[in-house]
């Protein structure tokens, strides 16, 4: 893996005293719709050449985005930046109709890597706004995937960003009025805003399934199990990741006494080990396990060669590729599955 110009060096080898020990999250790293988004890049690139043109950040993910650009995929921010009838990929993240057009109006010929969880989403945005339903969609402002789904519905939509707004928000009508969410935020955090709607609102609806995607809701419950054995917990995981950002959060309010988040081993601080004998890892759902086993390799070398693997769910989701790739040059079908499934 390519270091950037300027990192530090590794962490200072340390003689192993106590019980310094690395217990690692599981499951971490990749979830289903990630892995599919990423090879449909990939895919992509192998059947048309390059350039392939992605809105956005195909996942957030810093590694992710460079390995592609470095096979030839071009990342622009909208649509108009793509040349007319080339090829363009819309990111796991989704997006809005408005999207969809302004791509057809170019003659574009897009691929739509979507997660499908997301999809669903945005399904049920067109449902409830085709019943009348306001709809209160708990995330955040500005994200890729929060701008999608509004955009389904953008007359019947309001955006929650926090429990406290969920004290301020006003509806036309609290009888018909349901609730959404962005697949990645923190479970706690979302079902204290549902609670806190539900008081001002008793008769708010729940969506058909729950909105939090099994990856995002794997990836908390199992740091909340590390995190309160552990003194120091690394996330690796971008900082425009929501899912790996709210993985801090979570080990913090579960018992880590510190926890912070990198791209990469090398931006691992020295002064973060003080004293520390327990180091939680774990990583974001957009994050490739290399960057995880370089953090382990970090540690090893600074004295933490002892880990455990604490895993709380296995994951055995597929989700075929876009249906804009399954049908390969010569006529044959791609159905080839990715990813993993939580069975807990």
């Amino acid at each position: 893996m390519p270091r950037i110009p300027g990192a530090r060096a590794r962490l200072v080898d340390r003689p192993v005293q106590g019980s310094k020990r690395v217990l690692v999250a599981a499951p971490r790293g990749y979830c289903a719709g990630v892995d599919r988004a990423v090879v449909a890049v990939e895919k992509a690139l192998e059947r048309y050449g390059a350039p392939v043109y992605v809105r956005k950040q195909i996942v957030h993910n810093i590694h992710v985005v460079t390995e592609l650009e470095a096979q030839g995929a071009i990342f622009v921010e909208e649509v108009d930046e793509v040349p007319e009838g080339a090829h363009v990929v819309f990111s796991a993240h989704g997006v809005s109709p408005a999207v969809v057009n302004a791509a057809a109006d170019r003659g574009l010929q897009a691929i739509d890597a979507t997660c499908p969880l997301v999809t669903k989403v945005h399904r049920e945005a067109v449902r409830f706004a085709r019943d009348d339903f306001e709809i209160l969609l708990i995330g955040h402002d500005g994200h890729e995937e929060v701008e999608g789904t509004a955009g389904e519905a953008p007359d019947h939509v309001t955006v929650v960003n926090s429990p406290e707004e969920a004290d301020t928000v006003e509806v036309k009508d609290p009888d018909k009025v349901v609730w959404l969410s962005q697949t990645t935020l923190s479970v706690d955090e979302t079902m204290d805003t549902v609670r806190r709607l539900r008081e001002r609102f008793p008769n708010l609806q729940d969506p058909p399934s729950d909105d939090i995607c099994y990856a995002t809701q794997n990836r908390q419950v199992a740091i909340k199990k590390v995190a309160k054995d552990a003194d120091l917990v690394i996330v690796v995981g971008s900082a425009n990741s929501s899912n790996s950002v709210r993985l801090v959060e979570v080990a913090l309010e579960y018992g880590a006494k510190a926890a912070y988040r990198v791209d990469y081993a090398y931006e691992i601080q020295q002064e973060w080990l003080d004293g520390v004998e327990t180091v939680g890892v774990t990583s974001g759902a957009s994050v490739p396990e290399v960057l995880v086993q370089e953090v382990l390799a970090d540690l090893a070398g600074a004295g933490y060669a002892d880990v455990a693997e604490v895993k709380t769910a296995e994951e055995d989701l597929m989700f075929s590729l876009p249906k804009e790739l399954r049908q390969d040059i010569s006529g044959r079908r791609d159905d080839r599955a990715l990813g993993g499934r939580s069975r807990s």
